[in-house]
């Protein structure tokens, strides 16, 4: 394996991704092997927050492997575009789910604390306080001040990723990549809309496509406002369910 990001022809793609969904194991390790760049460029990003590359990874690689497992050649787009939401969110969730990253009420108002009293005394003396000073402002050791600053960077790292428009964990085509994810989520949210039933499908695009009340879609379709929003609601539902499922 080579690591580097092998291009190929969509139709080709197309061919391997339905050989491994028919349970070819060669068709599968070739679509991982392709596609190893591509992991590896994303896992990178997250080694600054104290992971190892090997296991980021690891679990990178989980999330292509759920990429070819879900897509559907309807997206018609290319596999790569697919397979970028779905490595990032299975990073993303490792991240937030490792012990290494989660602190106590007492430990997130401190770092608060330590974050005010930093800006207080920047604004007052002209430059940021030295750690024992910031000890002594909040009456803790220097020690303390120290774990109370690693927190700070975790929670720091933490709300970068939930921020779309924060460059503190993606830069330069990231922003890219954040498109395609929400590209790629509404690829298949249409795809699953275009497999329903002709009238949940009717109402789906009545509802928010075509801008029609309940009331509206309920004159058109004969039924009653009543039915409408409950068919609305359990299409919804199922929806949604999808769109979450792991």
């Amino acid at each position: 394996m080579t690591g580097k990001y092998i291009p190929a022809a969509k139709e080709d793609v197309y061919e391997l991704l339905r050989k491994a969904k028919e349970g070819d194991g060669e068709a599968r390790e070739e679509l991982v092997c392709r596609n190893i760049g591509l992991v590896k460029k994303l896992a990178l990003k997250f080694t600054g927050n104290g992971y190892e590359l090997d296991d980021l990874l690891q679990v990178g690689f989980i999330g292509l492997l759920k990429a070819v497992d879900r897509f559907d050649p309807g997206f018609d787009v290319m596999f790569s575009t697919y397979a970028v939401p779905m490595i990032l969110g299975e990073l993303k969730r490792y991240l937030r789910d490792d012990g290494r990253i989660k602190m106590g009420r007492q430990m997130k108002q401190n770092v608060r604390t330590a974050k005010a009293l930093r800006e207080e005394f920047s604004k007052n003396h002209g430059r940021p306080p030295k750690i024992s000073e910031l000890a002594e402002c909040m009456g803790v050791s220097a020690e303390e001040i120290g774990l109370i600053l690693e927190a700070e960077d975790a929670m720091w790292n933490m709300e970068s990723l939930d921020d779309p428009e924060s460059t503190a964990a993606y830069t330069g085509d990231d922003f890219y990549q954040e498109k395609e994810e929400r590209r790629a989520d509404l690829i298949q949210l249409k795809s699953m809309i275009g497999k329903l039933e002709e009238r949940d499908r009717q109402i789906i695009v009545l509802r928010y496509f075509k801008d029609m009340t309940q009331q509206e879609i309920a004159g058109r379709l004969g039924i009653s406002q009543v039915q409408v929003s409950r068919i609305e609601k359990r299409i919804l539902s199922g929806l949604r369910e999808k769109m979450t499922a792991d």
